[in-house]
């Protein structure tokens, strides 16, 4: 079985996936990029994962956007996006970011690119820093 690793960004919440992923997406939705502060969401789904919580169970929160399949885990100290449970209830959707070990597969898709942000565009060609410049 597939497993990987993962945490917050101030490293209260401390979690493992069990199972393998089966999609990776961009989400440029509206939500997505409202949540995330950025051009889009990068999340990971595993029909058939679990979360075992290592540490830091107590701080993890979860919000639903009422009326909406859209919802978000978080830690309560860092905020930093953490894997939940899908809307239906079967499967994860784990943020690719927090996760701590390697991830082979690269993105499926852009998914919702109608709703990109107009700044979105031709990123390709803004000048590449390794560091702060």
């Amino acid at each position: 079985m597939t497993a990987h690793s993962g945490s917050c960004l101030c490293g209260a919440v401390k979690f493992r996936i069990n199972g393998a992923f089966e999609g990776f997406f961009l989400c440029h939705c509206s939500r997505c990029r409202q949540s995330s502060g950025s051009a889009h969401a990068s999340n990971l789904f595993s029909p058939d994962g679990t979360i075992d919580w290592v540490s830091g169970r107590e701080n993890v929160k979860v919000y639903r956007l009422p009326d909406t399949r859209f919802g978000k885990s978080f830690c309560s100290t860092c905020g930093c996006a953490l894997p939940r449970e899908s809307a239906s209830g079967t499967g994860l959707v784990v943020p690719a970011g927090c996760l701590t070990t390697p991830v082979a597969m690269k993105p499926n898709a852009h998914i919702f690119t109608a709703s990109r942000a107009d700044w979105d565009h031709d990123l390709e060609t803004v000048p590449s820093f390794d560091e702060l410049p």
